[in-house]
This record gives structure tokens, C-alpha cells and sequence, in this order.
């Protein structure tokens, strides 16, 4: 009647085949499963609604993100609680697109001097503290723009960053 067929299959290539069956499931279902949760359907989204949601880019904003840092770290003194101390900031400017980027280089001995202006009118108790730190970094942001819209007759600087703060 019925004859029993013998499958032979050896040790070697069954776990082998065991292997890759389990990376390809693992491999499609991780793809599924990032395609699910990090692709958006655009049907969901209504344009005229995004644009409404969306904030608008002010012209400071426009372009690329362009990083001019100061030639050298700024190096001035503050009265301590006890004695002199010594502060050096490196500091470096964000601005957006080429031509901003060429005004503040093109400006750089200015921008240098409204800084030390700035950070010389600091106190050692607002230099300890990060909030001090933030205040400071705000307010030789408002500076420099200040400087910059009296010079250029608009605002070039977007950020002020602390690249480097030493407190001696």
C-alpha cells in the first residue's frame, strides 16, 4: 500500500536552516514594524492646516546654520569675593546663510569688543551659576544684535554659544 518515505536530514544543515529562517523573520518583522511606527501617511495631514500649525521663518531663520567662532578665547578679569579672578570665554556666533556669515567675520574686531564689554560688567556670583552663565549668554546676544543692527541696519547674529568657559 502506502510506502514510508526516510527524510534524511543531517544535523549540520537543519540548525543552519533554522538560523536563517529566524533572521529572516526577525529582519521583515523589524522592517514592518519600523515602517509602521516611523512612516507618516500623508492622507492624514491636511496642507492647509500645516501651514496654519507650522511657525513662520523669520529672516534671521532663513538659510543654512552657519557657526563663526571668534579668532581667540576673550580673556578678562572680574572681582572676586576675595581676589581678582581671571575668565576666559571661547565663544563662537550662529548665523544663517552666506551673507550673514561674511558680516559677522567681516565684523569680528567689533564683535569682540561688545563682548568684553559685556562679560567685563559680569560679577563673580552670576559667573558660578548656570542661570548666571544663561543671563550672560543672553545678554551679549542682545548686544551683539544691538551692535550689529546699528552698524548693518539689521540682525545677523541668531545665537551666541559658550564654546569653552574657564573661571581662574
Amino acid at each position: 500500500m502506502a510506502e514510508e518515505v526516510e527524510l534524511e536530514v543531517k544535523p549540520g544543515k537543519s540548525k543552519l536552516l533554522i538560523i536563517v529562517a529566524l533572521v529572516v523573520v526577525v529582519l521583515v518583522g523589524g522592517g514592518l514594524a519600523a515602517w509602521f511606527l516611523l512612516g507618516s501617511s500623508s492622507s492624514d495631514v491636511d496642507p492647509a492646516a500645516a501651514e496654519d500649525v507650522a511657525p513662520k521663518a523669520t529672516p534671521a531663520q532663513i538659510g543654512d546654520a552657519l557657526y563663526v567662532a571668534m579668532p581667540r578665547a576673550l580673556d578678562f578679569m572680574i572681582q572676586g569675593a576675595h581676589r581678582p579672578r581671571t575668565v576666559q570665554i571661547k565663544v563662537q556666533l550662529l548665523v544663517r546663510g552666506q551673507d550673514a556669515e561674511q558680516l559677522a567675520r567681516k565684523h569680528v574686531p567689533l564683535v569682540e569688543a561688545t563682548l568684553h564689554k559685556t562679560f567685563s560688567a559680569t560679577t563673580e556670583e552670576e559667573l558660578v551659576s548656570l542661570a548666571g552663565k544663561e543671563r550672560l549668554r543672553e545678554q551679549a546676544l542682545s548686544d551683539v544684535r544691538e551692535t550689529f543692527l546699528r552698524v548693518e541696519g539689521q540682525n545677523v547674529v541668531e545665537q551666541v554659544l559658550f564654546t569653552g568657559f574657564v573661571i581662574e
